[in-house]
């Protein structure tokens, strides 16, 4: 073990919380079904090691079911869970409601101002931190360079959307079960509308105008949703109306993907020991049409305390413990560096060891890269890249995607779509007051 592993490692300060919970104390975390959590769970022996009067029972969710249940369960005030995880999406709005506990008061050497200005203003209230980030993304083209000489071509380290049309029909052989590009088609706010409303940013689309009217009848949106339709159609997999993050990442890992846009962190996962193709992977940023804005978001999968719960304590002592730097420490000495949860702290991409791994500098650049208080082209009345952060958006876009996902499995027409997301979020906003 290096002399940095086991500093961190010996640094244990912050998580001898134990004795601020009480005997015997079996808290619930309710977390997502992608590789880093899952990670986590088998690493819990170090926690039981150094707090062995709690106990963690997990509820692990598929991402579209974890919103729904954490959200009717704080909204209810139903105490199912102590841990929750949650996005850059839901903090601020639940931070404001009072439906969070305040983290302000982790201890000092979980080190707060070690954490990434880009992810931490986003789970900040008032000056309140009301969720730890267990990792920080944007999104990025994961690319086969394999598939990219044998074609000709280059990818630059900033293409254009045409770079991408371009790659994708180089790189698919659907006799051979290749694809040139894998993109998110399952509905959901979280599943392909993230994906769409941060290539729309792009494409210089907006949800709403400065008078918060849907924009989904101008022709910035018709523009998005017709070159995804074309990409998707030609050049990627089939039933692709169904894919999700997990879905494309299998895909990917099986090497039938020539291109996938998608969260940075899927990076460790793409080069990592369950891909076939692992060797075979570059980076670059998300797209753009030279118009300032690239299509990548900005997002944190964080850890919070609902206020219904009714073991504080022993929740922020497992939190603390999950975000962590001997955490960190910890995935790079059992799994190596290129698997710790990345994007939440300047530390990290400070350290030698991992500034080795090849996409560590490419993650850092997009997060830097998205800016949620001017996520469009022309001035909007919202804050946020791939969501608009309020309380109506998550109902809204899941019904707007799913539009778009019947769009791609062929059951309506991209106008049909259009239409039919721009009646639906004008209705939802007029009824919401937001439009007078």
């Amino acid at each position: 073990m290096n002399m940095t592993l086991r500093a961190l490692l010996g640094a244990t300060a912050l998580l001898t919380l134990a004795g601020l919970a009480s005997a015997e104390t079996t808290i619930t975390v309710a977390t997502v079904n992608n590789g880093d959590m899952i990670r986590m769970q088998g690493l819990m022996d170090d926690f039981y090691a150094k707090n062995p009067d709690i106990k963690v029972e997990w509820v692990t969710l598929e991402e579209n079911v974890l919103r729904q249940k954490v959200t009717t369960d704080i909204a209810t005030k139903g105490g199912q869970f102590d841990v929750l995880t949650i996005g850059t999406y839901e903090v601020p709005i639940w931070g404001k409601s009072g439906w969070l506990v305040s983290l302000n008061d982790l201890p000092a050497a979980w080190d707060k101002a070690d954490l990434l200005p880009a992810i931490a203003g986003g789970l900040t209230v008032d000056g309140e931190l009301y969720a730890a980030p267990f990792y920080g993304e944007s999104s990025m083209v994961m690319y086969r360079k394999d598939l990219m000489e044998a074609a000709g071509l280059t990818m630059p380290d900033a293409p254009t959307w045409a770079d991408i049309d371009k790659a994708a029909a180089a790189m698919t052989d659907k006799s051979k079960e290749q694809y040139g590009i894998c993109l998110r088609g399952k509905a959901g706010w979280g599943e392909n509308m993230a994906f769409l409303t941060a290539m729309s940013n792009s494409f210089g689309a907006k949800w709403f105008d400065m008078d918060w009217k849907p924009q989904f009848d101008q022709k910035p949106w018709a523009d998005t949703l017709a070159f995804y339709l074309h990409l998707m159609n030609d050049y990627g997999p089939p039933g692709a109306s169904n894919n999700g993050f997990n879905e494309n990442l299998a895909l990917t890992q099986q090497g039938h993907c020539g291109m996938w846009i998608d969260a940075t962190v899927a990076a460790s996962f793409v080069t990592g020991k369950d891909s076939t193709v692992a060797d075979k992977m570059g980076f670059a940023l998300a797209p753009d049409n030279g118009l300032g804005k690239r299509g990548n978001w900005l997002w944190a999968w964080s850890l919070a305390i609902p206020a219904g719960s009714a073991k504080v304590d022993a929740a922020k002592v497992f939190v603390a413990w999950a975000t962590s730097k001997e955490y960190t420490a910890l995935v790079a000495e059992k799994e190596g560096w290129a698997n710790v949860p990345p994007g939440t702290r300047t530390s990290l991409y400070a350290n030698a060891e991992y500034q080795k791994v090849p996409f560590a500098k490419m993650t850092l650049d997009s997060i830097n890269s998205a800016d949620p208080t001017h996520p469009t082209v022309d001035p909007v009345p919202y804050v946020g890249v791939q969501f608009v952060a309020i309380p109506e958006f998550a109902g809204i876009a899941t019904e707007v995607g799913q539009q778009f996902s019947a769009a791609l499995a062929g059951t309506t027409t991209a106008a049909d779509a259009l239409a039919a997301a721009q009646e639906l979020t004008t209705t939802e906003m007029t009824k919401a007051g937001y439009i007078k």
